[in-house]
């Protein structure tokens, strides 16, 4: 089970120096150091694996710990008066079971166990008792207890459209979580039993891998068994399209490639959106041939309409190379033809971590890949183009970035590549690619980070979707050369661009969606709730945009609806407790124990309990209002306008199907000032399509009409009130519905008889705010 905790500073706290001193201004200019975010995330547990922080596409920062994993969902929202960033906390503890993998029948390994343990032979003896993967529960050392390695799907994999998580324990179990129900982690699938057990049946011996050397009896048959199911680390692939529909899905999967020990790569397909084990489509068996491997990740590419893919390994000794991955049922998917070397020197230095970022080359016009592995203290960089003549393979080793290893390696992907690197004893580099030729060099900068993170020890650094914050996993540093007696574990982010560029990105995206640029849009909100307006520059833009008309008219009025909610709450006074508190009063007693009070007394005790009105609105507070529930309207107007479209396209007889079409049409013909000629030419055809029939929707409690008058709720004449689903406006006539990310709206669940196409509608965002609905 999750547990949940919700992370904002004070409202009214004194912010630390320098974290708000030069906002305005551009971090990554120089002029001023980066700036700090609160509030500090502190960890009940140290951290643990090679890369411990991973953030997913639905902005939630993952932490692999000791205990499991902790995962910190940054809202951006609007109806909030903190302007600190808020973090809803949860947690996947390591199971309590500890994971066994399995060679053979129980009573015959541990047999042949024994007769190893107790050998005479003193090197054949002391490598079985030490070693942890035989002996995951007893045994000459402690059970190992934490995550190795965690990393997150591509958005849109679930149910709810968001990112899967992939977390591998330190006792090589590695399982594949979904965030099923708000702030609620569940197990979808236990992918090393899987394997195990397919395993077993082919008596573990795969097509084309290293045959068995013996019977079970043979230490070196053993140990070859649990080489080939000791994962080492995993990657998503991009989310991509097969030959034809599945059975019970829309066509579209991922791929899930694990790295062995013995250097198998093992490629899980799944159909989306993944649900459980029969959502399992495949699993393939490669063989890498990279001795001692450590690090993996995909490489994908798109050259002509046509895309190429295949896997990046690096191993512990040096070496590295790309693997071509057979994709036969992904349509539009090529592979190479041989693998390709792209480190051969055995050097022993080894591989941590190996990104590949898809990078323009502007100097000839087209796309590159750019293969970037942390050996050491050097980044190695490796850059790919595909020409007429074949594939062009350009490496090198930047130098003298670090004095110590690198220990984390985070590559910023908006726009242009920033790659940031860091050692343990908290130095981090910037560097940005400029092709020079058919090279590449790097632009280095060292981040001066604000008071507070400076002199950390970092023990890892990942970037937001955006490339607006960056979060760092850190404990103290030495003081006065010495180290503390006890460490505490943190995570700290800071932001990585200024209010200004965010905004002017949020105005040039070409998403189109505010839920996606989360990281982007805190920024803004940031500074309009610490100014108390509106930037004049970003009103204006917004403004010229809208009146010149375009595609992004919704986006940019979904964008000034948020600005004007922030606003708002700029406005309004800060409550002086925290609203999920509960009340400090001592006078409540029971109903039993009290007599039957008069109207007025009665009146006064209800007054007494319930939370106090806000102030009356001044002039400027009612105008921001006004401008809110203007936007508020043309978004919903807007899509209104989408709903009775499909309406008109898919409906061929004169039925509602759980449409309101009657109230919809009513509703925009309402206002007399409000004149679209797209929606008077809609009307005219719905209305000869319907005829004079009406198709009213009945209260499920006293059968009377609901009559459409409001957009969100809906009344009968007996008082019976039901919220109406922002996505297709019928009434929630359940105890179950879904609800807006940002609580901006609800939504039914799909029914087993509606359409595909209703179908379809409720499976988009929410209309305000671009947030999932789950």
């Amino acid at each position: 089970m999750a547990t949940l905790s919700t992370v904002c500073a004070a409202d009214g706290a004194d912010p630390e120096p320098g974290t708000e001193a030069d906002l305005d201004v551009e971090p990554s200019s120089g002029l001023t150091p980066i700036l700090k975010r609160d509030p500090v995330i502190k960890l009940l547990n140290p951290v643990s694996g090679l890369e411990p922080l991973a953030w997913s596409e639905d902005h939630r920062l993952s932490v692999s710990c000791t205990s499991g994993v902790s995962v910190m969902d940054v809202v951006c929202d609007a109806k909030s008066y903190c302007p600190d960033l808020i973090i809803h906390r949860t947690a996947i503890p390591v199971p309590e079971q500890v994971c066994v993998l399995k060679v053979g029948p129980q009573k015959e390994v541990s047999e042949v166990k024994e007769k190893f343990a107790t050998s005479k032979d003193r090197t054949v003896s002391q490598a079985v008792v030490l070693d942890r993967v035989m002996h995951p529960k007893e045994g000459a050392l402690p059970p190992m207890q934490g995550i190795k390695y965690s990393c997150w799907s591509p958005v849109g994999c679930d149910n709810n459209s968001r990112c899967l998580l992939a977390s591998l324990t330190l006792d090589n179990r590695l399982t594949v979580f979904s965030s099923s129900a708000r702030l609620q982690w569940s197990p979808l699938v236990d992918l090393t039993e899987m394997y195990g057990q397919m395993l077993r049946e082919k008596e573990y011996a795969l097509s084309g891998a290293e045959p068995p050397v013996g019977p079970l009896g043979d230490l070196a048959e053993m140990r070859r068994r649990y080489r080939m199911q000791t994962p080492v680390c995993m990657e998503w692939s991009a989310v991509c399209c097969t030959q034809g529909p599945q059975a019970g899905g829309l066509g579209g999967t991922v791929l899930l490639a694990v790295l062995m020990e013995n250097g198998d790569l093992v490629v899980w397909q799944l159909q989306l959106p993944f649900r459980g084990r029969e959502q399992v489509v495949s699993c393939n068996t490669l063989q890498s041939g990279v001795p001692a491997p450590s690090a993996l990740a995909w490489w994908e590419y798109e050259h002509g309409g046509r895309r190429m893919s295949g896997l990046i390994v690096g191993g512990s000794v040096g070496p590295v190379r790309i693997l071509p991955v057979n994709l036969k049922a992904i349509k539009g998917y090529f592979t190479l033809r041989q693998p390709v070397e792209l480190w051969q020197e055995v050097d022993q230095i080894p591989v941590r971590t190996v990104k590949c970022v898809s990078v323009p080359n502007p100097l000839q016009k087209c796309s590159c890949s750019l293969v970037l592995a942390t050996r050491g203290p050097y980044l190695f960089w490796c850059l790919l183009q595909i020409t007429k003549a074949g594939l062009n393979v350009h490496n090198s080793h930047v130098v003298g970035l670090h004095s110590t290893p690198i220990v984390s390696l985070a590559v910023g992907r908006l726009r242009e590549v920033a790659i940031f690197t860091c050692s343990l004893d908290g130095v981090i580099q910037k560097l940005r690619p400029v092709f020079a030729g058919a090279m590449v060099t790097f632009r280095q900068e060292r981040l001066i980070l604000p008071e507070g993170v400076a002199g950390c020890w970092v023990r890892g650094v990942a970037v937001s979707p955006n490339s607006a914050y960056l979060a760092l996993a850190t404990t103290e540093g030495l003081t006065n050369g010495h180290h503390p007696v006890s460490y505490s574990h943190q995570v700290q982010l800071v932001a990585l661009k200024s209010p200004v560029t965010a905004a002017t990105e949020l105005l040039g995206s070409p998403t189109q969606n505010l839920f996606r640029q989360a990281d982007l849009l805190d920024l803004v909100r940031w500074k309009v709730l610490r100014d108390k307006r509106i930037p004049v520059g970003l009103q204006e833009e917004i403004d010229s945009k809208l009146s010149g008309g375009g595609t992004t008219g919704a986006y940019l009025w979904r964008f000034r609806l948020f600005l004007y909610r922030v606003l708002f709450q700029s406005l309004q006074k800060a409550p002086s407790e925290a609203r999920w508190r509960p009340s400090n009063e001592e006078n409540k007693v029971s109903a039993a124990d009290e007599e039957p009070a008069g109207d007025e007394e009665a009146s006064a005790e209800s007054s007494a309990t319930k939370p106090p009105e806000p102030e009356s609105e001044g002039p400027m507070e009612a105008e921001v209002l006004a401008q809110m529930e203007e936007a508020e309207l043309h978004v919903t107007r807007e899509h209104m306008k989408k709903v009775l479209g499909e309406v008109y396209l898919n409906t061929n007889v004169t039925e509602n199907t759980s449409i309101p079409t009657r109230g919809l049409c009513g509703f925009l013909n309402s206002n007399p000032a409000y004149k679209d000629r797209d929606v008077t030419v809609l009307l005219g055809h719905l209305f000869k399509k319907m005829n004079k029939q009406t198709f009213p929707e009945y209260c499920s409690l006293c059968k009377e009409v609901l009559p459409f008058d409001h957009c969100k709720q809906a009344v009968c004449s007996n008082g019976h009130l039901w919220l109406r689903c922002a996505l297709t406006y019928q009434a929630c006539q359940s105890l179950k519905y879904r609800r807006c990310f940002l609580q901006d709206s609800v939504a039914r669940h799909p029914l087993p008889e509606d359409p595909d196409w209703i179908k379809r509608i409720l499976h988009s965002p929410c209309t305000f705010c671009d947030s999932p609905i789950s």
